[in-house]
């Protein structure tokens, strides 16, 4: 099994496939790296040599943040946004959407399960 950047990649999928599976990966960059390598896309990870494992890996260390730096970095966009007190900082933090959606109804997966309306009690 490759491991690439602290993720074990999945052995039946290709290569430009299983580097998706990498935080910070996508389907573009991900054959960006590999032509950068000098690998065939078409390869299962579990076909790759260990020269080609390392070729992958320098690439990517070479090409910028992945995984823990890249999550970190995001987080902290995220605080800096949350106390300068800008608007998409107050959404974040009231965990609602931040780019313009309706909230009426809808944003069920930003704001979470519905709360159910509570009955009062009659009073005789």
């Amino acid at each position: 099994m490759a491991r690439i950047s602290g993720v074990d990649l999945p052995r039946t999928k290709r290569i430009s496939v299983g580097l998706t599976y990498i935080f910070g990966i996508g389907d573009h960059r991900a054959s960006e790296i590999l032509t950068a390598a000098g690998v065939d896309g078409a390869v299962r990870v579990k076909d790759l040599t260990e020269d080609d494992v390392r070729k992958i890996s320098r690439v990517i260390e070479e090409q910028g943040r992945v995984e823990g730096d890249l999550r970190k970095e995001i987080s902290m966009n995220i605080k800096r946004l949350m106390e300068i007190g800008s608007y998409r900082g107050m959404r974040h933090r009231r965990s609602l959407p931040m780019h313009g959606q309706r909230t009426r109804t809808n944003a069920r997966t930003r704001k979470g399960p519905r709360k159910g309306a509570v009955a009062k009690k009659k009073t005789v």
